[in-house]
């Protein structure tokens, strides 16, 4: 199926009017076209899901599997590749079955809820210090240079046992492995094989060596046997997934709050209001990023279509979380939302692992941030921020702030 009357593949992602505004077409399409065809940065086709009811069917199912290297399904970038989803590392992980959950069991006992409670002082810390240099340095500033972008990878560089020296290496290898348009070919393989030689080299030196972070753990446990390579891509899923999503996260929802100073205010006014907000900045996030791959190996129905084997479907998660036919005022940020199922963790069997941790950083920034700069405001017009326009992942280009 194809853009309703017209005829038209559209071309996906789609742009906004504004960047913190949804694609006019999310609201169109969930009405006339809930399984639309569209046109990714690669040229290939996929079917588009936008329905909250659609896109948890679709990630709820285990017969929507993950797209595999070579495995016949749409290429998401513009490279040879095919982007991050499409890598020979993202193999290396069991994608599906039961040795999929046993890896995902294995990781999630480094996410538990005692685990965040210890790691939340100390997140608490950081972002002082961060903020500290940023008031130090004066305003006006941009938050995601000062503060959005170094926690998170301080935090995952943390649980990987990496050096305070080599986390800017992090960074731009995050950056070039999420790439859709922003990176040629030739960048992105130099990137991965720089990654995978570094990470490689850390691996056997904490077998040797290890120290109290996730990877020692993994590397060292005597019931679970990691291989080299196991622990390589499972490093590089940890930072792909948990830094630059949560990074850009924290951006677009402190510009979603100052957007209307009275959300800002009322936080200040009613800070237990925290955790309620980010469940609504993560539901009303309309630049979340490309959404959620899957591939069918036999013909299956979804919103009244019957997409044959070989389809791949793009969930959109951020259009779900505007379904007006599920959530009630939709399109309007409720700080004190609740229940709030949204579904920009995903859902079923691939669901973030690492959503503990990134609510545990948005949580606690936010916290900080209220009770250390509550003057705080933009610095320049919602309308003239930047989308980061590119990446697998949406964001902001900058987030430019004062106090």
């Amino acid at each position: 199926m194809v853009d309703g009357d017209s005829g038209q593949v559209l071309s996906y992602p789609m742009r906004s009017a504004g960047p913190l505004d949804p694609p006019a077409e999310w609201a169109d399409l969930r009405r006339r076209c809930p399984a639309a065809t569209v046109r990714l940065p690669s040229g290939d086709e996929a079917t588009l899901v936008t329905r909250h009811a659609d896109v948890k069917q679709v990630l709820s199912d285990p017969r929507f599997t993950r797209p595999l290297p070579g495995g016949g399904g749409a290429r998401v970038a513009d490279s040879e590749s095919g982007g991050e989803f499409n890598t020979e590392m993202a193999a290396t992980i069991p994608q599906s079955g039961d040795e999929h959950q046993r890896w995902r069991q294995r990781i999630g006992r480094w996410f538990t809820a005692k685990r965040m409670a210890t790691l939340r002082p100390r997140i608490e810390r950081k972002a002082d210090e961060l903020i500290d240099a940023m008031v130090a340095d004066g305003a006006p500033a941009d938050l995601k240079s000062a503060l959005a972008f170094p926690l998170p990878v301080w935090v995952i560089c943390d649980m990987l046992g990496v050096p305070d020296s080599d986390r800017g290496r992090f960074s731009h290898w995050s950056d070039t492995l999420l790439s859709m348009t922003r990176y040629t070919q030739a960048e992105i393989d130099a990137a991965q094989a720089e990654f995978v030689e570094y990470m490689l080299a850390h691996v056997r030196a904490m077998r040797a060596d290890p120290g109290d972070d996730l990877l020692s753990e993994l590397a060292t446990d005597t019931e679970t046997t990691f291989s080299d390579g196991e622990l390589v891509a499972t490093g590089q899923a940890l930072l792909v997934a948990g830094h630059e999503t949560t990074a850009n996260m924290i951006g677009k929802m402190v510009a979603m709050l100052l957007a209307d100073r009275t959300r800002w205010e009322r936080l200040c006014a009613e800070p237990a209001l925290v955790r309620t907000t980010v469940e609504e900045a993560l539901r009303f996030d309309a630049n979340s990023g490309f959404g959620m791959l899957r591939h069918l190996d036999d013909d299956l129905e979804i919103a009244d279509t019957v997409l044959p084997s070989g389809t791949t479907v793009v969930c959109s998660m951020a259009s779900a979380n505007r379904d007006e036919d599920f959530f009630t005022d939709a399109d309007d940020m409720t700080l004190d939302r609740s229940p709030n199922p949204h579904l920009a963790f995903g859902a079923g069997g691939h669901s973030c692992l690492g959503q503990a941790l990134a609510r545990t950083e948005l949580q606690t920034t936010l916290e900080v941030l209220l009770r250390r700069l509550p003057t705080l405001e933009p610095a320049v017009p919602v309308d003239e921020l930047r989308r980061l326009d590119g990446l697998v992942v949406g964001g902001l280009g900058e987030v430019p702030v004062r106090w």
